[in-house]
């Protein structure tokens, strides 16, 4: 009797562990059945290629304060030995720096603020639209929209200037694709208004301008970047407050070299531009294509906000 008993469990052991071993099997494959997510990231590695704004933003509840430096031309014609002595363009005493600090409170949401230099001042919000993914939804790219306000702290044009004249406004439409672990590129669509333009001839309060950009990664730490952005009205045959005629360089080049060192990312650039705000250097540009200006970019975050502890 005992040994039937002792047989019977047996026999019943083997049947449950059987059935068991077919459940962990069903749901593994129920798992491995299931689309997952595949979030692209790392498109760029800064929330600036160069000049332009990215499609990234700094991590949810992280603070970022970044420098971008503007130099003087690398070299001016006409002034021979000078540019060497002004260490083409280094010590030329011409230097724009951007100030700013921006804080992310969530994965979709950045807002930020800005000194440009030459008492000048903005302010941003950027959104993210759509993020580049694959899996259990197919995104090709990412969408951001980036809205800055800037605000002309000096004198103004005139006596009775109103306070609402000195401000001006940037919209742009940003499209980035990361097609592999090298290359990203991305389109930039870009609005700027100004509500005070003096005169009015060939000088609309509106300034419209498109770019293509990207970075190609060279290592773990390294990448080349390069932005390129066209202005498409605004910029020939202008008439100053003098009533001069003059016209703007519309095209704006960049070549830059990222490199990250774990907590900082430096950008060291080359560009048709010594300004440092996008305003003046989509609508207001006034080197040509060869008088190029060295720069450089360099951001910190900060985690405002302790990460929750995972049950392990």
């Amino acid at each position: 009797m005992k040994k039937i008993l002792f047989y019977t469990f047996l026999l019943l052991g083997c049947f449950s562990a059987q059935a068991q071993d077919d459940l962990l099997g069903s749901l593994e494959k129920e798992d491995a059945a299931k689309v997952k997510e595949n979030i692209t990231t790392a498109t760029f590695k800064s929330t600036r290629i160069i000049n332009m704004q990215s499609v990234e933003m700094t991590g949810a509840h992280n603070l970022q304060f970044m420098i971008s430096h503007h130099f003087g031309s690398i070299w001016t014609d006409g002034a021979g030995l000078k540019n060497v002595a002004q260490l083409f363009g280094l010590n030329a005493g011409v230097a724009n720096t951007f100030l700013s600090v921006d804080y992310s409170p969530n994965k979709w949401l950045n807002l930020g603020a800005a000194s440009t230099g030459n008492s000048q001042f903005e302010g941003w919000a950027k959104f993210r639209i759509v993020r580049q993914q694959t899996g259990k939804k197919d995104i090709p790219v990412t969408v951001d929209v980036f809205s800055s306000l800037h605000a002309d702290a000096t004198d103004g044009p005139s006596p009775e200037d109103l306070t609402w004249n000195r401000f001006s406004f940037l919209n742009q439409l940003l499209v980035a694709r990361k097609f592999n672990d090298d290359l990203s590129l991305q389109f930039t669509g870009s609005i700027i208004h100004y509500n005070y333009v003096p005169y009015g001839y060939n000088n609309s309060n509106t300034t419209f301008s498109v770019g293509i950009a990207g970075r190609y990664k060279l290592s773990r730490k390294s990448a080349l970047t390069f932005e390129y952005a066209r202005q498409l009205n605004n910029y020939e045959n202008l008439i100053d407050e003098s009533g001069s005629v003059f016209n703007y360089k519309p095209d704006l080049i960049a070549l830059g070299y990222d490199w990250d060192t774990g907590g900082h990312i430096f950008q060291f650039f080359i560009s048709n531009t010594s300004n440092a705000s996008n305003f003046t250097q989509l609508s207001k540009n006034n080197n040509k294509l060869t008088d190029v200006a060295l720069g450089f970019n360099l951001n910190r975050s900060f985690g405002m906000k302790k990460a929750p502890k995972v049950a392990q």
